[in-house]
């Protein structure tokens, strides 16, 4: 996962920067971990990343519906983290959804794909 952009957006501060850390320790470049969907759009303006990490529910009750499409039409990928056992998502708007807690191995899996898909391979 070296040099891999990855934007984190998660309103806990504990698991974005454990997220963070642990992406970082495989290599990866992170933005955030930010925990609102204006926080993220301002990290995406400056860099597009190459993947996202999204909580599902951002602070202040805020859902991440609109930056998920947002991350779409820009053709990141998306892995969705949530709390709840399903996330009203259309098909094709997230390659993973994981429930907290995170396992590190089903993140990682799914990062690896994302970055595979991405290198065309």
């Amino acid at each position: 996962m070296s040099g891999v952009g990855i934007l984190v957006v998660e309103d806990s501060w504990h698991i974005g920067i454990a997220l963070k850390s642990l992406l970082r320790s495989f290599g990866a470049e992170i933005a955030g971990p930010v925990a609102t969907s204006a926080e993220a759009e301002r990290l995406i303006s400056e860099r597009i990343p190459d993947a996202a990490i999204v909580d599902y529910n951002l602070r202040g009750g805020e859902l991440a519906h609109g930056l998920i499409d947002k991350l779409n039409e820009l053709g990141v990928p998306v892995i969705v983290v949530t709390g709840y056992a399903a996330v009203p998502l259309g098909p094709g708007k997230a390659v993973a959804s994981l429930q907290k807690p995170i396992v590190e191995a089903q993140l990682l899996a799914a990062l690896e794909m994302v970055v595979e898909q991405k290198a065309g391979g």
